[in-house]
């Protein structure tokens, strides 16, 4: 229980620090922290919560993740569905938060984003669905091969958390523009639900992709990452 009360806490904060950067802190007048900071936001929750929860629940923060691990053969398959129900309940949390932090301004709208992912006309460059499909693959499946790779035995120790972290940040700094980035179905959804509307209706892929990359990565790791030729 307490792996599962840990992971809730954990991507609470990956929610609330990085969607919060992009709500409250983006482009707040003369001072937003832009792009740059909402990637840099997004990576300092992962690093600080793999520190902080790292060895309590692994700190997976996102059912992607969990799925990737398990496919790498690192997770038991009978707490995958435990640690994915524990990560949405602390994302949607998060999101309802936020909602009563961002809401307190005047002005506030929902339905203009909210941080949610999208493509077409909610992507914030206007990519495709195909663009987004894509970028959504590839970039869950470069994690995972960082996360596998930074915690395998053969690493160094105690580094894994900064090479995770610092490939989040690199993962938004290439996609916000075409998905909002996503790579973790939780922190899809835990924004999602309160703008409803189109980011309900767009969230399919957001757990579809993220997923298959994460599997691609798993079994490009379980190859690649063997000690034998």
């Amino acid at each position: 229980m307490k792996k599962y009360v840990a992971e809730s806490f954990g991507t609470f904060w990956l929610v609330l620090g990085g969607c919060g950067s992009a709500v409250l802190a983006a482009a707040f007048p003369n001072v937003g922290i832009g792009l740059l900071g909402v990637s840099l936001a997004f990576g300092v929750t992962v690093l600080t919560m793999a520190y902080a929860i790292g060895h309590i629940s692994g700190c997976h923060l996102n059912p992607a993740v969990s799925v990737g691990l398990w496919m790498g053969g690192r997770f038991p398959a009978n707490q995958l569905l435990p640690y994915i129900v524990s990560q949405v309940i602390g994302a949607i949390v998060a999101g309802g938060v936020l909602y009563l932090i961002a809401s307190g301004k005047a002005g506030f709208d929902v339905a203009a984003g909210f941080a949610s992912n999208g493509y077409g006309e909610h992507s914030p460059g206007g990519y495709s669905l195909l663009s987004a499909l894509v970028t959504e693959v590839v970039m869950t499946m470069m994690f995972l091969l960082i996360i596998l790779g930074s915690t395998d035995a053969r690493a160094p120790a105690g580094l894994a958390p900064i090479a995770i972290g610092l490939g989040l940040t690199l993962i938004h700094l290439i996609s916000i523009p075409v998905t909002n980035t996503s790579v973790n179905p939780a922190r899809s959804l835990g924004v999602a639900v309160y703008v409803g509307d189109w980011a309900l209706a767009q969230l399919w892929l957001f757990w579809v992709a993220p997923i298959i990359g994460a599997v691609l990565g798993a079994l490009v790791y379980r190859f690649i990452g063997s000690p034998d030729e």
